[in-house]
């Protein structure tokens, strides 16, 4: 079965290493453009309940600006404490200008 992709903002909306923050169906997610790639990762950290979408980016990592845990964009995985628990990515399509993101997780 594929997964439904949903059109969550333009490729050329999003600035380099700058996390934008959308919603699909209620979902969190921070979209981000970084290295060449665009990355979706659920936007609420693991450790507490503030969005990573106001964290800074850097080296295929978002960091939590509160207490600067940090995720891999391609994994979720975080690789910095507090956090020891990972978040959900998403599959990223990009048609012309269009970002789409779907909700299946990839990891």
């Amino acid at each position: 079965m594929s997964a439904a992709f949903v059109r969550v903002c333009g490729l050329s909306e999003l600035e380099d290493d700058t996390p934008k923050r959308v919603e699909i169906d209620g979902t969190p997610i921070s979209v981000v453009r970084t290295e060449g790639e665009v990355f979706a990762i659920y936007d609420i950290c693991s450790h507490a309940n503030v969005s990573l979408a106001e964290g800074e980016v850097d080296d295929c990592h978002i960091e939590c600006w509160l207490h600067g845990s940090r995720f891999d964009l391609r994994s979720g995985k975080p690789d910095a404490l507090p956090a020891t628990r990972p978040v959900p990515v998403y599959p990223v399509k990009i048609e012309g200008d269009d970002v789409l993101v779907s909700l299946t997780q990839e990891s």
